[in-house]
């Protein structure tokens, strides 16, 4: 049997560990990636330090991590779009596609939907197998580290763009990646004023360079006072 080094939350407590496991195996409709970037998300950090989220969540063993990027390294005999050697990331939800919300379109509403690293082996290894439709073929230009976090941009731009944001005043509750991507997204989209809120400075400097008209530290200031500042009377809240 061949194996790989993958990172394993493989015991009920803090941490994880490097352990050797199988290599992935790969169906008529999966595609086998050689992992070459990974990032960390918060789920990860939830994972590590194994939280009531967790312990309710995540069995025990399980390769953790679901934000990377990779080659192809090999595809089931049902794959016909993608070959050995392209640059792919993949969508870290993996559903059914026979249930009734799968066949309607609506496959983020499957009720068989499992997470990569947290009810299926992750991206914290050598090699993730996905299926063919979770994964996508990445611009070879864009650095290696941001197609590594290519999820919660997708995240971020998911959340920006259920609103129309054009011309309109908009608040992002939280500073944090999702939060501050969300931000430059917005700006871009053509929000007039992006109003920016959390407690940690570093995140509202970062929100700011991501295009924040203003940044608010919400211990030292409020929300109501820049609504007056700029004239802003009505917008789209998200967080």
């Amino acid at each position: 049997m061949r194996t790989m080094q993958a990172l394993v939350k493989s015991e009920p407590r803090e941490g994880s560990w490097l352990r050797e496991v199988p290599l992935p195996s790969i169906g008529i409709d999966d595609v086998l990636i050689k992992v070459l970037k990974t990032s960390i998300c918060g789920t990860d950090v939830h994972i590590w330090n194994w939280d009531e989220w967790a312990r309710r969540m995540i069995p025990v063993p399980m390769v953790i991590g679901h934000e990377f990027v990779g080659l192809v390294a090999d595809v089931g005999s049902n794959v016909r779009d993608l070959c050995p050697g392209e640059l792919v990331s993949g969508e870290g939800h993996v559903v059914c596609g026979r249930c009734r919300n799968c066949l309607a379109g609506r496959r983020h509403l499957c009720a068989k939907t499992s997470g990569v690293g947290v009810n299926r082996p992750g991206a914290f290894a050598e090699f993730i197998s996905l299926p063919v439709t979770n994964v996508w073929v990445a611009d070879r230009r864009i650095p290696l580290d941001l197609l590594s976090s290519f999820d919660p941009l997708g995240n971020a731009t998911h959340s920006a763009l259920s609103f129309d944001v054009l011309g309109e005043d908009v608040l992002i509750t939280g500073a944090g990646l999702i939060g501050c991507m969300a931000t430059a997204i917005v700006r871009h989209a053509g929000a007039r004023y992006v109003v920016v809120t959390d407690q940690n400075a570093y995140r509202l400097e970062l929100a700011n360079k991501m295009g924040a008209t203003v940044a608010l530290d919400i211990r030292t200031g409020k929300l109501a006072d820049v609504q007056k500042q700029l004239g802003m009377l009505e917008g789209s809240a998200m967080s």
